[in-house]
């Protein structure tokens, strides 16, 4: 019987991933279906109580894979309680009668080349050192072109005149570059991309609102788990930041460890743990940056994030930035959500034309 991948989603990067694991093992990834309710009620009902909500989205795929027939399952691992994900859902899995093998890509803090290649020879023993490089290389480009293309389009995506003329582009992008093996041609596609998404005609007010959204990683980067948080905040032409992405995860952050650490002394002089030193120092930037306010997602319990609320309160009050603290679970609701950005939207709002001088209230 052929073996048949899976992995938990994670917004577009599926995409990457796929393509790496196919060109290395020559193996069928599972096509799977996207993020539902159902997908989060399956994992918190086999999850034991007290563990964060991303375990229980990624238990939710895996569920939802083994009953397409997945053979095989990738979970990554490093970081906060991330690195124990593998080991626990592999056993939770098993004792719900599923039949798999697991591998686990990243067994300490940081991707080894040695680990993926030791990992992708059990799946293909022909596979050589060269051509994993390759891989590897194709797949980090392919993901740092992604990332690139979503900070275009954050800036710019509430105030197209055509709605949805950004996400057709992206979508091309991500279609063709499935299909395109030559790293020079994915680098001309990427071009080519991003000036289209430059021609796109927009309308955007020289004092639009711009916010920040920092916190959690799988939070911010699983628009399903913050219940598509930036095409709300689109809706209300609000220009976007986030940082956290794959590309700031597996190569910028260790260039700037040191630096953020300084800059925020201060009010940190200990690693938090995840990303929680990160987003102290995020509020300093964006204030520095001339942000209008400040959006903390992350899911509920989240102890790293947990610790660094406080810090981040006391340096967003010295620095008078309005900030918001959301968090998510299986039981948080839409509409909640709404009404909350919607009043920190007139929050922001009124501060920005108190500031401008300007009497208008509407």
């Amino acid at each position: 019987m052929r073996q048949l991948v899976a992995f938990p989603q994670l917004g577009n990067y599926f995409n990457p991933f796929r393509k790496l694991i196919i060109n290395t093992t020559h193996l069928k990834v599972i096509e799977m279906p996207k993020i539902t309710k159902e997908t989060i009620n399956l994992g918190s009902k086999n999850s034991p109580d007290t563990v964060c909500v991303p375990f229980k989205y990624n238990l939710g795929n895996f569920i939802e894979a083994l009953n397409m027939g997945a053979t095989v399952l990738f979970q990554a691992g490093g970081g906060c309680r991330y690195r124990y994900y593998a080991e626990v859902q592999e056993t939770i899995l098993k004792d719900l009668g599923y039949d798999f093998t697991m591998y686990q890509i990243m067994e300490r803090d940081h991707l080894r080349f040695r680990e993926i290649y030791n990992t992708m020879l059990k799946l293909n023993p022909y596979l050589t050192r060269r051509k994993l490089i390759k891989e590897i290389f194709s797949t980090l480009l392919y993901i740092y072109y992604l990332d690139k293309i979503d900070i275009i389009i954050r800036s710019r995506v509430g105030f197209e005149k055509n709605n949805n003329s950004f996400k057709k582009i992206k979508d091309n992008f991500i279609k063709r570059a499935n299909k395109e093996n030559s790293i020079i041609k994915l680098t001309r596609l990427y071009k080519k991309t991003k000036k289209e998404l430059k021609k796109v005609a927009i309308n955007k007010p020289k004092d639009t609102l711009k916010v920040g959204i920092i916190g959690e990683l799988y939070t911010s980067m699983e628009p399903f788990s913050n219940y598509e948080l930036e095409k709300l905040l689109a809706s209300f032409n609000i220009e976007i930041k986030r940082f956290t992405n794959l590309s700031y995860l597996l190569w910028q952050k260790p260039l700037i460890s040191k630096y953020m650490k300084f800059k925020i002394r201060k009010y940190c002089k200990y690693t938090l743990g995840a990303d929680g030193l990160d987003n102290v120092y995020r509020v300093y930037y964006l204030k520095k940056h001339k942000y209008d306010g400040i959006i903390h997602i992350k899911p509920t319990g989240c102890t790293p994030e947990i610790g660094a609320m406080p810090i981040i309160m006391n340096i967003a009050k010295d620095n008078n930035m309005p900030i918001i603290f959301l968090s998510f679970d299986e039981q948080t609701g839409v509409e909640g959500l709404n009404t909350r950005i919607e009043a920190f939207y007139d929050l922001l709002k009124i501060k920005k034309e108190d500031n401008n001088g300007s009497k208008s209230w509407n």
